[in-house]
């Protein structure tokens, strides 16, 4: 695609944040998850022939590792001279089509709302995005004319009072063109409270070439708020869960409390969930139809299929349920978990990359990792697979219907035959037959009259 064909995005990230009082440049602040430059970057690469251009300062190569993966062309800005300072850093990367301006730390933007922005833009109409706010303190106010046209924005530093009466206010977020900013830029100038290069001064310059301004405004205020500090910040985050769980909702999911729930990654459900109170989902994550999420979880990563039920406090990461599955409370499955249909994980039981089979139970105070348990394997309470020696890991294998009383240790490698018996306490490192039965228990000794130990 040509340069005049792509639409650049310059999102403006060299702010250091000193309200956050934080070592983290603020664009990195995580929002649900994850950092706020990132939310910003996501939107912008789902328009049609976007190309990212991103203005780096404070903690520019942590900001670059951040948004390595995206192709975006990065460009400096050495010293903080204002947002019109910003855009001209990226001026040489960017083509004359259309250009997108966004913020690093204005993480809920939509889309939809971008989308509606960029189709006002041509060489004759430039786009402005504007809020309408009871409280517009701090925003640069849109001034229009006798007929209603924007004729120019005032920062609220530079206003007068009249003009600290308008409620229309700047989010600054616009779209032109390539062509127009490189025209604008170089003449823009830092006669002003601030002294600073102001972005906002274009759209005089654009009204005084008779340049049309059309305004758009988003579909809510959230949308447009940027963040200078960890409260505001706090009340994005509620407003981006109050949005996910709106959509959960409508899609057919019901919520204990839908102001505490927090989707930080990607939560796709079927039909009738049910999710309890104080729920995590984080990553990319999968729920069936069918599905019940009881109190305080913590999903990552997984999958987890039609049927299940997940008890209070469980934390399932990186795992595969098929479905019809009953797991914890209290309970840890880790990556590489998989539960085959109808397999039980009961409370404080630990697995990791431990494949179990149909209808198999592990339930109670145990920990099977490395390991694969046929169809129908019952696992006594406190059973310990010792998978690991100290430098490698090993395997530890259960034949289906196969037994295990309660305080086993399975020293690996191991083979436990189908429909074999392994009797409680016993430590076993030796293969068990199928159908047999193994016992390994220490030789029991009694002293009688035996003189116990006493503080000295």
């Amino acid at each position: 695609m040509s340069s005049a064909e792509r639409t650049d995005v310059v999102i403006l990230a060299a702010g250091q944040g000193t309200r956050m009082r934080s070592k983290l440049p603020k664009v990195l602040h995580p929002l649900a998850g994850k950092a706020m430059v990132r939310h910003v970057a996501d939107t912008a690469a789902g328009l049609d022939g976007a190309h990212l251009n991103v203005v780096i300062g404070h903690g520019g190569e942590r900001v670059q590792q951040q948004l390595a993966d995206t192709g975006a062309s990065f460009a400096v800005q050495a010293e903080q001279k204002g947002t019109g300072h910003a855009v001209a850093q990226s001026l040489d990367a960017i083509g004359d089509g259309k250009v997108l301006i966004l913020y690093g730390d204005v993480p809920l933007i939509r889309r939809e709302t971008l989308e509606a922005l960029l189709a006002e833009v041509s060489e004759q109409t430039l786009g402005l995005l504007t809020v309408i706010l009871e409280d517009p303190t701090g925003y640069g106010r849109i001034v229009r004319d006798a007929e209603g046209r924007v004729s120019a924005i005032v920062e609220h530093k530079d206003a007068t009072p009249e003009q600290l009466a308008i409620q229309e206010g700047n989010t600054g977020i616009l779209a032109t063109t390539g062509a127009q900013l490189k025209r604008w830029l170089p003449a823009l100038s830092a006669d002003n409270a601030q002294g600073e290069y102001y972005l906002t001064d274009i759209i005089a310059m654009a009204a005084s070439e008779g340049v049309n301004i059309a305004t758009a405004q988003p579909a809510a205020v959230e949308e447009v708020q940027g963040v200078n500090n960890r409260l505001q910040l706090a009340d994005l985050e509620r407003a981006f869960q109050r949005r996910e769980a709106n959509r959960l909702m409508t899609e057919g999911a019901s919520l204990a409390d839908p102001s505490r729930i927090d989707v930080r990654g990607n939560l796709t459900i079927g039909t009738d969930i049910s999710i309890d109170v104080g729920c995590i989902f984080e990553g990319d994550v999968t729920l069936a139809d069918d599905v019940v999420i009881g109190a305080h979880c913590v999903i990552r990563n997984a999958t987890i299929g039609a049927g299940a039920h997940i008890a209070p406090h469980s934390v399932i990461d990186g795992a595969v349920l098929e479905g019809d599955n009953n797991v914890g409370p209290f309970a840890r499955l880790r990556p590489g978990t998989e539960l085959a249909r109808g397999a039980r994980i009961g409370n404080f039981v630990e697995t990791k990359n431990a494949q179990v089979g149909v209808d198999a139970k592990i339930n109670h105070l145990s920990y099977v990792g490395d390991a694969t348990l046929g169809e129908a394997v019952n696992v006594g309470a406190g059973t310990i697979t010792c998978n690991y020696d100290g430098a490698n890991k090993f395997r530890t294998e259960i034949g289906a219907n196969a037994f295990i009383g309660s305080n086993s240790a399975l020293v690996a490698p191991l083979k436990i035959g189908a429909g074999a018996t392994v009797g409680a306490g016993s430590t076993l490192s030796r293969d068990v037959a199928e159908g047999a039965l193994s016992v390994a228990r220490g030789k029991r000794i009694d002293k009688p009259e035996w003189p116990r130990p006493t503080k000295k």
